[in-house]
């Protein structure tokens, strides 16, 4: 994956692409985080996009954004210049996680889904470790559609009809339960268009 994400012009291109109704997915996001959040991380950060959003509500939040990509973390670095409650690093989600923890919130946006499915589950599992009693797990995410025709449908509505050869999409339902397998409870789809979806799932 590091290799993958090390082209700038793969970078520029993924960071180009439109999806219908994300806004509207990341305000949900924003209403699914806790009433509470001092420290939260961002997995695959990407160019700081979420990190940016839930800072802009949560100023008094420290935020770690985590990434492969050094392109990626390039832009980010570039969004954040001075902010002194941001931190980034430079780190494989194939991998797993260092000790960031406790925290009040882990996040991600269209990174997860780039992942081997053994390594979602167990990656899933990181988190809850990671996350303090009452903290919040929020992925907006793709997952796999029900039929072909609402695979290309997606495609199209998105503008890229071929498949992202990166993409390891898993379904709505098992990720749902891979998430109670983690020891997260309750878990929740609250947002679903197509294959955009939106995971929340807390730690008791």
């Amino acid at each position: 994956m590091r290799r993958e994400w090390s082209d700038p012009e793969r970078v520029a291109d993924y960071l180009s692409r439109e999806i219908p109704h994300r806004d509207l997915a990341e305000e949900l996001l924003l209403g699914a985080l806790p009433e509470r959040v001092e420290r939260f991380l961002d997995l695959g950060t990407g160019d700081g996009r979420l990190l940016d959003l839930i800072r802009r509500r949560r100023s008094e939040a420290s935020g770690i954004g985590v990434d492969v990509s050094r392109p990626m973390l390039d832009r980010a670095r570039e969004r954040f210049d001075g902010v002194q409650l941001v931190e980034l690093c430079e780190h494989d989600l194939a991998t797993p996680l260092p000790h960031f923890g406790p925290l009040d919130a882990v996040v991600s946006a269209l990174a997860i889904h780039h992942l081997s499915h053994e390594r979602k589950r167990s990656l899933f599992g990181e988190i809850h470790s990671l996350l303090r009693p009452g903290g919040v797990f929020v992925n907006l995410d793709l997952t796999t559609s029900p039929t072909p025709e609402l695979h290309l449908r997606f495609r199209e509505a998105i503008g890229r009809i071929d498949d992202d050869p990166a993409d390891r999409l898993a379904g709505l339902g098992e990720q749902l339960d891979w998430l109670r397998d983690a020891g997260l409870d309750p878990v929740d789809c609250r947002f679903k268009w197509l294959e955009l979806t939106l995971f929340v799932a807390a730690r008791h």
